[in-house]
């Protein structure tokens, strides 16, 4: 698995698709690609995602709909991609949140040089969120996680320590209960906090966490094997 940025192409043109994505991965990102904004929602719940290339013709929702509603809910980079090249559609684009807009036919070159652009304004918009960002505390089963002093406490009041690699796969999972994530879509979404986090398997790391949640971590409870799938956070969680 790359370790490069992580980037979503959607557009309903498979060649489109195709051709950007080699392109990408060359380059050394990774890639997922959708056809509209149901697969866009599908890819983004499953995975960590570092930037959007949106089309902006889609069927069904168009992609400054998407783009309007991305941005109520994020500060996820998006691209604006469009055959049209009227400045109207540019300035709607950007009014909707986009971080930049590209016009079709484009070269290979100009886009990677404006991916990598956004990119790091939006890594420096984020470093400078993370110093005002409010902790959190997530409340699951027996057990409390606060984000804010990094520590897991136990009903009793016992304080757990956790290695980097611990809480940031915790964290990875308490964010996605109930739901089947697999070992690559565990890995990503945990190096996306830290990349140098989880220096081992995603299963080594599942089973020094079972040791600290579990009532018996031979008969797990709390974070379940789904055979051939991967790994399910199954306690309800809470947080505030």
């Amino acid at each position: 698995m790359q370790g490069g940025p992580h980037i979503l192409i959607v557009d309903d043109h498979r060649e489109i698709r195709d051709l950007v994505s080699r392109a990408l991965t060359k380059e050394g990102f990774r890639v997922s690609t959708a056809a509209d904004g149901r697969a866009m929602r599908k890819v983004m719940a499953d995975g960590r995602i570092d930037l959007i290339l949106l089309d902006l013709m889609l069927p069904g929702e168009d992609g400054l709909s998407l783009c309007r509603t991305l941005r109520a809910e994020s500060n996820l980079p998006i691209i604006m991609l469009t055959a049209k090249g009227e400045e109207v559609d540019r300035v709607i684009g950007l009014e909707m949140g986009a971080d930049d807009y590209l016009s079709k036919p484009f070269g290979s070159r100009e886009l990677i040089a404006r991916i990598k652009a956004v990119l790091r304004r939006s890594q420096e918009t984020i470093s400078k969120g993370d110093l005002e960002q409010e902790p959190k505390s997530y409340h699951f089963d027996r057990w409390s996680l606060d984000t804010g002093a990094r520590a897991l406490l136990r009903q009793d009041g016992v304080t757990v320590p956790l290695s980097t690699g611990e809480y940031d796969l915790l964290i990875a999972l308490v964010e996605r209960p109930q739901r089947v994530l697999n070992r690559d879509q565990l890995l990503d979404l945990a190096r996306g906090r830290s990349a140098a986090g989880l220096d081992r398997s995603i299963d080594t790391q599942v089973s020094r966490l079972r040791k600290k949640l579990e009532l018996d971590p031979s008969d797990p409870k709390i974070i379940k094997t789904v055979w051939g799938g991967g790994y399910m956070f199954t306690p309800a969680v809470t947080h505030q």
